[in-house]
């Protein structure tokens, strides 16, 4: 699974991490990855593909305020920044639409871990955009058109 903001309007998507709305999102990313290789015996063609660990992350970009109020978080819970708390206090939903008249799909980033912090300036910028790459224990898409 690799989802991306390409795959749907921007105004049909919200963010919803450590329980608070992030309003400042310029993107995300999730993507699950499971290690697989051609299994070979007799000849030069394939017989199977074996398959190995999974592995889960991604990249969350925002405006630096949503880092600072992220950051303010931490350090009230005692830590000395957001990549400092432990991944089994970090989960992240997102919910979205791919179209206006479609049903709505979450995305569920569970047991997240950011890895960085990643402040980039430039000249005349009109606003700062930071980086957040993590990895997770699990990501689990949701159509909520399978809910009864």
């Amino acid at each position: 699974m690799d989802f991306n903001t390409k795959d749907c309007a921007w105004h049909n998507i919200t963010l919803t991490l450590l329980g608070r709305k992030i309003t400042g999102l310029r993107g995300f990313s999730f993507k699950k990855s499971i290690e697989k290789e051609h299994v070979y015996a007799a000849g030069q063609e394939p017989v199977d593909i074996q398959e190995g660990n999974k592995k889960y992350e991604g990249n969350l970009k925002m405006l630096k305020y949503e880092l600072d109020l992220l950051n303010r978080a931490a350090q009230k819970a005692g830590f000395v920044d957001i990549t400092e708390v432990p991944h089994t206090a970090i989960s992240a939903i997102v919910e979205y639409k791919k179209t206006v008249t479609s049903t709505n799909e979450i995305i569920t980033g569970v047991g997240m871990a950011f890895t960085e912090m990643d402040y980039k300036g430039e000249q005349n910028a009109k606003y700062m955009e930071v980086d957040l790459p993590f990895l997770a224990m699990r990501i689990i898409p949701i159509s909520k058109s399978n809910w009864t």
